[in-house]
């Protein structure tokens, strides 16, 4: 076998069953050789889409998505998705051609320094310089990319190096990296002190991420609060850790988040914090938030605990494994009084739902898009006002909700959204999305005419660039500028030319049979809202 052929068998030993891709003539060995495999190659319109259909992908299949790119501007379009992945936490498996070995360096046409471009992006690159290493370093980055705190993988491979013999395929067995060993059990001692912080509680808040979803802890989360009564808040990565209308869930943290849910985490005396971050936009006044506390933060990835939160107590490991563990103990603790409080505080909560005779209120549309799915249906999110929006109101039911949290990425949830329904086919898939980001994926519509998908595109049409709008509005006094998207496109015409179906939504009124009519079919369909450019989402 050549490279390209051993990297296709190493894949296929993998479980790989789809790879997001874009050709060129540096990873054309590769494709050619995915010509004589069972793995089914997908076309995006984009190098950027290929990451971000694999990162869908990856997040609905629970095991790492793949992408293969060419090199030079194949390579370069694709650092945003990779970026986009490590901020989430999210394992991708990234190929990328390269020029001939002897010739890096030299400045030939279409090279670039891939692995030094995305250094800060990447759990580990690979520069492969000799074919019959393949079957080893697939073997390994897969390994690397969905263990511990999970991530993309880059593997760089010069032509060649693809056209170079290789000898037979050996399979690798196990994988033990002297440099890396994650922590998977929490310590022992650690979830000992856990335990007595709780117990000496009396206004304890669970606070859950994304990190309880990358570990399939759900059911195990859920039964400890059940087990001692205690509230839970999720950051934006942790909504749908726990259904939206169970008793003990309190929504939303931070700064678009419940503010009811802020004040019980506020006032609460001890925080265990679960697979988060504590970043910006889940804890944006730290201090505030930590006084008069005890922190117990738990997370896979040593790094992350006290970088923006000083603990008290820290527990390096898995969420899973931590909580079976946490599960296992008896703890002597009543904090009935404290979810009576916090019962109260959820009473208060604002619904921003007003109609009005002129537009779609966004709220309102989320929140009947919620109602009217399908209780295991998958909630795709884009970046800006419709992300708001959607984290806002939506409820999480048997679903999944996912979006681009820690970059920020507009453009992501088209080709998010297609990657998942290659993850799970006869899932119904919301795809919510404002003008402005589809306007940066619209090409890749072509795969949801060609594979029927039963893909529901919400589009939240402000025409404008509605969150830097709202920005402008209050930072700069209604000077806006470079927000103006006018009144083009016809996405009328844009269905009708990838022959999906499209209903227009005007007002609220026309909502929810709108909305009935749309999602009680298989298959696609384009909705688009018309939505007030002046609909902000604070205030």
């Amino acid at each position: 076998m050549n490279g390209a052929q051993l990297l296709v068998k190493a894949l296929e030993t993998e479980g790989v069953r789809h790879i997001f891709g874009y050709p060129g003539v540096s990873i054309c060995p590769f494709f050619d050789a995915l010509n004589d495999s069972k793995i089914d190659p997908v076309l995006m319109r984009s190098e950027q889409s290929c990451g971000h259909a694999a990162n869908g992908y990856a997040r609905i299949a629970g095991k790492p998505g793949v992408c293969a790119v060419s090199s030079g501007p194949g390579a370069t379009n694709l650092i945003t998705a990779i970026a986009t992945a490590f901020a989430d936490s999210v394992p991708l498996i990234c190929i990328t051609g390269q020029v001939p070995l002897e010739q890096i360096g030299s400045d030939m046409f279409q090279e670039a320094d891939i692995i030094g471009a995305v250094e800060s992006f990447v759990k580990y690159s690979y520069s492969v310089r000799c074919a019959k290493d393949i079957p080893r370093i697939v073997k390994e980055a897969f390994y690397i990319a969905n263990t511990g705190r999970k991530g993309p993988v880059l593997l760089d491979l010069p032509i060649d190096v693809q056209n170079m013999e290789g000898g037979f395929f050996q399979e690798i067995e196990s994988v033990s990296l002297r440099t890396y060993k994650p922590t998977i059990k929490g310590h022992a001692v650690q979830i000992k002190k856990a335990l007595k912080a709780l117990e000496n509680a009396q206004r304890p808040i669970l606070c859950v991420g994304g990190g309880v979803i990358a570990s399939k802890a759900e059911k195990e989360i859920i039964t400890f609060a059940e087990k001692y009564h205690i509230p839970v808040v999720s950051t934006m990565m942790g909504i749908g850790v726990i259904p939206s209308k169970h008793p003990l869930s309190m929504g939303m943290v931070g700064n678009n988040g419940k503010k009811y849910a802020n004040k019980a985490m506020n006032e609460s005396d001890v925080l265990l914090m679960v697979g988060a971050r504590a970043a910006d936009r889940a804890i944006s006044q730290p201090d505030l938030v930590m006084k008069d506390k005890t922190l117990i933060h738990i997370d896979i990835d040593p790094a992350e605990i006290g970088k923006n939160l000083g603990p008290s107590i820290p527990i390096v490991g898995d969420a899973k494994n931590v909580f079976i563990e946490l599960n296992k103990a008896s703890l002597k603790c009543d904090f009935s009084d404290w979810c009576e409080t916090l019962k109260k505080y959820s009473k208060t909560r604002e619904e921003n739902l007003q109609s009005t005779a002129k537009f779609v209120n966004p709220n309102h549309l989320v929140s009947t898009i919620c109602k009217t799915m399908k209780d295991d249906g998958i909630y795709v999110s884009d970046v800006g006002q419709n992300q708001i929006y959607s984290c806002t109101n939506y409820v999480s039911k048997k679903g999944r909700f996912i979006t681009s949290c820690g970059m920020g990425t507009m453009g992501y949830s088209l080709p998010a959204a297609i990657g998942a329904s290659f993850a799970d086919p006869k899932k119904q898939i919301i795809c919510a999305v404002g003008d402005g980001g589809l306007q940066m994926s619209l090409s890749e519509l072509v795969h949801i005419s060609l594979l029927k998908a039963n893909i529901k595109i919400v589009l939240m049409d402000n025409r404008s660039l509605g969150m830097i709008r709202e920005y402008q509005h209050y930072h700069y006094e209604n000077r806006y500028s470079m927000v103006d998207l006018k009144e083009y496109p016809d996405y009328s015409l844009i269905a009708k030319a990838y022959g999906i179906p499209f209903i227009r939504l005007k007002k609220d009124s026309e909502v929810e049979e709108g909305l009935k009519e749309a999602l009680k079919t298989d298959g696609p369909c384009f909705i688009e809202a018309n939505i007030d450019a002046d609909a902000f989402t604070v205030g």
